[in-house]
Order: C-alpha cells, then sequence, then structure tokens
C-alpha cells in the first residue's frame, strides 16, 4: 500500500504517524492501520539517530495509562528538576 504515512504529527524531535497496512486472509487482501511513534536526536556532530515504536489500534489505551502515570510522577512530584 506504500512507504508514506496516511497521516502524521510531530512535535519537536516526536512523531506520530498512521500506517495503512495489507494482510491477505483467506485469499482475500484487507487493509489494517498500525500507529508508530519516532523519537531523533543528533548524537556526535552531524550524526542522526533515532527510536521507533511500532503498536497496534488496542495498545494505544494502554500507553496513554503509562504515559499519564510517569508525567505524573515526573511532573507533579517535588524534586528538583536535572535536565531543565
Amino acid at each position: 500500500m506504500g512507504n508514506q504515512p496516511i497521516k502524521k504529527w510531530r512535535a519537536g524531535n516526536i512523531t506520530g504517524a498512521i500506517w495503512l497496512n495489507e494482510r491477505e486472509i483467506k485469499g482475500e487482501k484487507r487493509g489494517f492501520k498500525t500507529a508508530t511513534i519516532r523519537r531523533s536526536w543528533k548524537k556526535e556532530g552531524d550524526v542522526w539517530r533515532d527510536e521507533t515504536l511500532n503498536i497496534r489500534r488496542h495498545d494505544i489505551p494502554k500507553l496513554l495509562t503509562i504515559l499519564n502515570k510517569m508525567q505524573e510522577e515526573l511532573f507533579l512530584t517535588n524534586e528538583d528538576d536535572e535536565d531543565e
């Protein structure tokens, strides 16, 4: 179905994309969507690195739950911010 996402969002160095994929089931081709989350950064000069997480639709609520808990821990504690 192609190598381009059907929809894409970017916030800084984080990109989210929706992809249309194809699978053959009982001799019939069917389309389904998947998602990717990608984080990119420069390392040692002009060398770009990235990490990509491929997820399915049923993974999104689980990820949102975990990310919300992580956000609470990182932003609602009284600890000093080391990385800001």
